[in-house]
């Protein structure tokens, strides 16, 4: 009997999945890696993470990448994105060549180029070597020349391998996650920086890509941004107006100037009128101008839903975003259980036109989208994890993709989070995202009904 397929995906179209380097690899003795952020902060203050696991093992990729990469073909893939550690390649940020690190990335790129897999590789996953760190991190403008250095070796290195390549991943993640609200390392309360670093952040993206078209024309790179649609509680002009800020904020900040090469003008005059303008300077505006993203990744898990703010702000208060908005939660909404955030498919059609329509309908790839679940064992049946909730959530998200499509959006793929189980910041392996069951008591590693379900997918391009 023929599979009958209902939802079939353009000719080409990438089937894949993405991880990071901080969050997969792991550091061994001897390996040459330098301490990263996550790597000090950890061991300052390992009860910030859960269960006290830190990032020191993580999925033990490093170590094991040989045997791990032969999962890919098994699950389907086309694409594979992952990212090379700044910390691992110059342990210092700057200077010195850890020839290990390119040994260790040589090889894992050609190895999955021998898969026939496509490979996309980012350049920054929330991970600032510290060295780099202590001299002021992103609110020092040393650090962007750093970065411009450190994209240009990793051009050099690896861009016979590699023919797709990313700047920053989520980028307002460090920005509001740092700086604000003191998820991340270095854990401030301070607006001004918080802005300084987004600024900052944005010019080495820039700068990284006018170095990698001036390195190979021909290669194409990318900005992945959590472009998280706002949505007002109502049609009041109040709750209306919120949404827009939110967005302005959250999505636009990086979009604008990534896409389009300059700011929106309504941020710009909300960040002057509460005296949070960057150091600047026309020259650094125009190498943003004249250095836009040759596509986009995107990523998305939860609407962010949002109402006018119900009081007024403490003036003595440091500024924060949410002045503007106050975080509503929708009553009947579709949640994830097993992880608390809401579930919205709709969220990637509305994305899609949003590109299709304000951005030159600009080709992107859903970089990101899966789900999250704590104790994911206990779904285990005869030795494999059989998730069906997490193969509905991805056809629940494809249907709406299928449908942009339809509608015109210029979508290239779908990349899951994650490949195999990995440890994810402060949550550790709290919730489980991969295709790939990681058991942290044996390290064997084992496919999910999931992951069986994806190379389906792909073999059919559609379901």
């Amino acid at each position: 009997m023929v599979k009958q397929i209902d939802y079939t995906f353009p000719q080409g179209f990438l089937w894949g999945s993405s991880t990071s380097a901080p969050q997969s690899e792991g550091t061994i003795p001897g390996d040459g890696k330098g301490l990263n952020n996550w790597d000090y902060w950890y061991s300052i203050d390992p009860d910030k993470f859960h269960n006290h696991i830190g990032p020191e093992k993580a999925a033990e990729f490093y170590q094991n990448y040989q045997e791990d990469i032969k999962f890919l073909k098994q699950t389907g893939h086309t694409v594979f994105r992952t990212s090379i550690q700044w910390a691992r390649l110059l342990p210092q940020g700057t200077g010195e060549v850890n020839q290990k690190a390119v040994e260790f990335y040589r090889d894992m790129f050609r190895r999955i180029n021998a898969e026939g897999v496509k490979l996309m590789i980012n350049l920054y996953h929330f991970d600032i070597p510290f060295a780099l760190e202590e001299q002021g991190g992103w609110e020092n403008k040393a650090t962007v020349k750093a970065y411009e250095e450190y994209a240009k070796i990793c051009f050099k290195e690896f861009g016979d391998l590699v023919d797709t390549w990313i700047t920053f991943n989520e980028p307002i993640v460090p920005v509001e996650c740092g700086y604000l609200y003191q998820y991340h390392y270095p854990c401030k309360v301070d607006p001004k920086a918080a802005v300084q670093v987004a600024y900052n952040t944005q010019l080495a993206s820039a700068l990284a890509v006018k170095a990698c078209h001036e390195a190979n024309p021909d290669h194409k790179i990318s900005i992945v941004l959590n472009l998280t649609p706002a949505y007002p509680r109502s049609s009041h002009p109040a709750d209306q107006k919120a949404a827009r800020i939110a967005e302005l904020f959250q999505a636009k900040s990086f979009l604008d100037p990534s896409v389009l090469g300059e700011y929106p003008k309504e941020l710009v005059e909300l960040v002057k009128k509460h005296d949070l303008t960057p150091d600047t300077t026309p020259e650094e505006l125009a190498i943003m101008k004249e250095n836009t993203v040759d596509f986009l990744g995107v990523n998305y898990y939860q609407p962010l839903r949002v109402a006018a703010p119900q009081y007024l702000a403490n003036p003595e208060s440091p500024f924060f975003p949410t002045v503007y908005y106050d975080h509503y939660q929708m009553p009947g909404r579709k949640m994830n259980p097993h992880r608390g955030w809401e579930i919205y498919e709709r969220g990637i059609y509305d994305i899609a036109m949003n590109l299709k329509e304000n951005y030159d309908n600009i080709e992107w790839i859903l970089t990101e989208n899966g789900m999250g679940v704590e104790g994911e064992e206990k779904f285990k049946v005869d030795g494999m994890i059989h998730d069906d909730y997490r193969i509905d959530f991805i056809k629940g998200h494809l249907k709406e993709l299928h449908r942009a499509i339809a509608d015109g959006a210029n979508c290239q793929g779908y990349l899951l989070w994650t490949f195999i189980d990995c440890w994810s910041w402060l949550n550790a392996f709290k919730n489980r995202y991969g295709l790939v069951e990681l058991d942290l008591k044996t390290a064997e590693k084992t496919i999910k009904k999931s992951g069986h379900w994806f190379k389906e997918l792909s073999d059919n391009n559609g379901f």
